[in-house]
């Protein structure tokens, strides 16, 4: 991206890049408040409407690295308008699936198109936001909207369940995405790295074997026996299939993951974090929407408005995150995430069949402030120090950090919750669901514990000091 823009024509990019990470951002989460109406009009499982949510999230994180250097070499805006097409078709097909197998492989074509998207649009933000404090905002801007379109996807989701029915979920992404992909022609240049990667089939292979194995064993594990062959081989397939990772993309000139980032320990912490933060989200959403629904007997509607506070705190702080980061650092909205992360673990660890809305209020007002101070620091971390040319691969590192996080959020979530069910859900959720609200207090020690220990003196040496073309 050679030309300057002017500052009107780089906020209208912004803007565009925002407005299709949104949609992209709500499909994570607004499936949650559907499960009941998707669960009784296709006579889905209850593990089947597990794989509804970490299809989605699993195929994201599993192409996220490959299609940010695919749209290096490229074209970033050709790869975005692609995503764009592949996601409306994907979500059309969504809409109309007469079943719950078809239902998971379209959100499955959804998730391919998405993962065009994340990366790609951060990486022609970076190119477009050319100073250092202008990009940290933008960043925070960008962080805002993800943050703030996983929160409100609840509400949306109710909305719609209880109003048109759940496949509106669905379709109402169509007109999004078809005008994003006319104002991209319109506004968006295209650009390119100077130097295109080749692709690494190879890399591409264990992530997917990593990914997948990983998470089937988790969800599918209770079902099939923790001790059953084929449970021990996908985590035998997962723990190869990163050794094997790690020494592969050493060694290649080119990776698809390049080891090299690591050495960095502010990129290596805002991963780190990214993974703890967003499966404290996603395993909090699946677990609050079947506590609102199941446990309490709330509409999907009702149960959405009642997560309105933590929606509204991600609008507060988010870009309250992005302006810290740009001006004083990552270290003290990261200390802020994480200590109100562990807070909210600890009041929704409390949560009883008769637990008041106001205290209901304020775990969620403290869920969304931790929230909403997360993503800015995350983006920043993973491209600030590094080469505007690597920037796509960068950012779909962190992208596919906050995927992981959510697939294993519910894969974890899930598994807890029947491991420990006694009896009905109604009657059963609320002890078996505790173990999980701790664990959202450790997800958010770990933000605060790795917030301090990456962005001090020694942590911003180990930046320095990195050497990438």
């Amino acid at each position: 991206m050679d030309e300057v823009l002017s500052r009107r024509r780089r906020l209208l990019v912004l803007g565009i890049c925002c407005s299709s990470l949104f949609i992209v951002g709500l499909d994570s989460t607004i499936v949650n408040l559907a499960l009941p109406a998707i669960r009784s009009e296709l006579g889905a499982s209850v593990t089947e409407l597990q794989w509804t949510i970490d299809a989605y999230t699993l195929v994201l994180a599993s192409l996220l690295m490959v299609s940010g250097s695919t749209a290096d070499r490229v074209g970033r805006r050709r790869t975005f308008q692609a995503g764009l097409v592949l996601f409306g078709i994907g979500s059309l097909l969504c809409g109309v699936a007469p079943t719950v197998e078809l239902l998971i492989v379209f959100r499955m074509l959804q998730a391919i198109g998405g993962s065009m998207l994340n990366p790609v649009a951060m990486s022609i933000i970076t190119n477009t936001f050319t100073d250092p404090r202008e990009r940290a905002q933008a960043i925070g801007v960008w962080g805002g909207v993800v943050g703030l379109s996983m929160a409100v996807g609840p509400v949306v989701g109710g909305a719609l369940v209880d109003t048109v029915g759940w496949r509106f979920i669905f379709w109402m992404n169509v007109p999004v995405t078809l005008l994003a992909v006319v104002l991209a022609a319109l506004f968006v240049p295209e650009s390119r790295s100077l130097v295109p990667r080749r692709i690494d089939p190879v890399g591409q292979v264990l992530v997917v074997l990593l990914l997948g194995g990983l998470i089937y064993a988790i969800i599918e594990g209770r079902a099939a026996g923790w001790t059953s062959p084929l449970i021990l081989g996908c985590f035998g397939l997962a723990v190869v299939a990163l050794v094997t990772l790690v020494l592969y993309e050493q060694r290649r000139e080119q990776p698809l993951l390049e080891p090299r980032f690591f050495r960095s320990a502010p990129f290596s912490g805002a991963t780190l974090i990214a993974v703890a933060g967003f499966a404290a989200l996603s395993g909090f959403l699946f677990l609050n929407s079947l506590y609102l629904q199941s446990v309490r007997g709330y509409s999907a509607l009702h149960a959405g408005l009642l997560t309105l506070p933590m929606a509204a705190m991600t609008v507060v702080f988010a870009p309250i995150s992005g302006w810290l980061v740009g001006h004083r650092g990552p270290r003290l909205p990261l200390v802020v995430a994480g200590t109100m992360l562990a807070a909210s673990g600890l009041i929704l660890s409390r949560l009883t069949g008769s637990t008041t809305v106001v205290v209901l209020a304020i775990g969620y007002l403290v869920f969304g402030i931790g929230f909403g101070m997360l993503n800015a620091p995350i983006t920043n971390a993973a491209v600030s120090g590094m080469p505007r040319a690597q920037a796509g691969v960068a950012a779909a590192v962190a992208s596919t950090s906050r995927q992981v996080g959510a697939s294993l959020g519910v894969a974890i979530a899930g598994t807890v919750l029947s491991a420990r069910l006694v009896g009905p859900l109604e009657s059963g959720f609320v002890p078996a669901a505790r173990l999980y609200w701790y664990l959202i207090v450790g997800c958010g020690l770990l933000v605060l514990t790795l917030g301090l220990i990456t962005t001090g003196a020694w942590a911003r040496r180990t930046a320095a000091a990195l050497k990438l073309p």
